[in-house]
């Protein structure tokens, strides 16, 4: 098992036990960056409690060799979009994806999110549905606008 895996499985249960989830986890480069994450947001007091919990007790496990640095953070307004789960979270939701160099034609591409499976997903572009898999997406994130609600957006939302 990775130190993700391993980090992953410690922290899950304590999370959701503050009714948190563990909205992403990596590492690498000596840094362990966990996004916690639950309905209506995290505020930064419960970010800097999760912080000190964490820390105490990833240093009481051990499960990362030598030194690192840990980063505790929400997923912010703009959400990063790796896992199929994320993306099921997202279905309703303005988002921006990126495709690989082997992709032709547009490779940026911005629009609703309406579907997502096991396999990829359906982002509706100027009124034109375009499937893709995740193997083709190299980078994804949610879009937040400010300002009213546009009238283009889909009525419907998944529950998160």
């Amino acid at each position: 098992m990775s130190v993700a895996d391993n980090v992953q499985g410690l922290l899950t249960p304590l999370l959701r036990g503050r009714g948190l989830d563990v909205y992403d986890l990596t590492y690498g480069g000596g840094v362990l960056r966990i996004m916690v994450d639950k309905p209506g947001g995290v505020g930064v007091d419960e970010v800097a409690d999760v912080s000190r919990v964490v820390s105490r007790l990833l240093d009481d496990h051990d499960l990362v060799q030598g030194r690192y640095t840990l980063e505790i953070s929400s997923p912010g307004l703009e959400r990063p979009l790796r896992k199929p789960q994320h993306y099921a979270r997202a279905v309703g939701e303005k988002v921006s994806v990126k495709l690989g160099p082997h992709i032709e034609g547009d490779r940026r591409i911005q629009g609703f999110l309406m579907d997502s499976d096991d396999d990829g997903i359906t982002i509706e572009q100027d009124g034109v549905p375009r499937r893709m898999v995740y193997e083709d997406i190299t980078k994804a994130r949610t879009v937040f606008e400010w300002g009213p609600m546009s009238e283009n957006k889909p009525k419907q939302r998944s529950s998160r």
